[in-house]
């Protein structure tokens, strides 16, 4: 009777490890394309990313940088102080989208240009994204010779 009991609760055990493993697989999966990791210009620059990856690119928009084309086109360049990058957008802006305020913008890196998907503005004077913050933060250690951790 023992070794029955003992072979159906292995059963039970490897069972519920397989179950387990295959919800985390599944979970997994169904994640993939909605996780976007988040860059700085300088971490761009250093390693730029293939062209089909999507991620966040976040920073300052350069004063003087924002041009209008045709449409509802517009490039415009973002840096976090260490690094610049040109940025081209077709659609509406939001109505916060400013020179000189923060940004972040959603897409892939194609050819030195980063070409957005979609974009995403400070909501009020007092608010910065922490990852612009960090990003600015670091990028200003790292041209005062400081080191930069992360």
């Amino acid at each position: 009777m023992r070794s029955l009991k003992k072979k159906r609760r292995v059963q039970v055990i490897v069972l519920t490890f397989v179950a387990l493993a295959g919800a985390t697989a599944l979970i997994g999966y169904g994640m993939r394309d909605g996780i976007n990791f988040f860059r700085a210009p300088s971490e761009v620059v250093a390693a730029p990313p293939e062209s089909e990856e999507v991620f966040r690119l976040g920073g300052l928009v350069v004063e003087g940088s924002l041009v209008r084309d045709e449409g509802e086109t517009v490039r415009f360049e973002v840096s976090d102080g260490g690094a610049t990058i040109p940025v081209v957008y077709t659609g509406i802006l939001p109505d916060l989208f400013e020179e000189n305020q923060g940004m972040i913008g959603q897409g892939r890196y194609v050819d030195g240009t980063f070409e957005a998907q979609e974009i995403l503005a400070k909501h009020d004077e007092n608010y910065e994204p922490k990852e612009i913050r960090e990003a600015l933060e670091g990028a200003r250690g790292a041209t005062n010779g400081e080191a930069v951790t992360n």
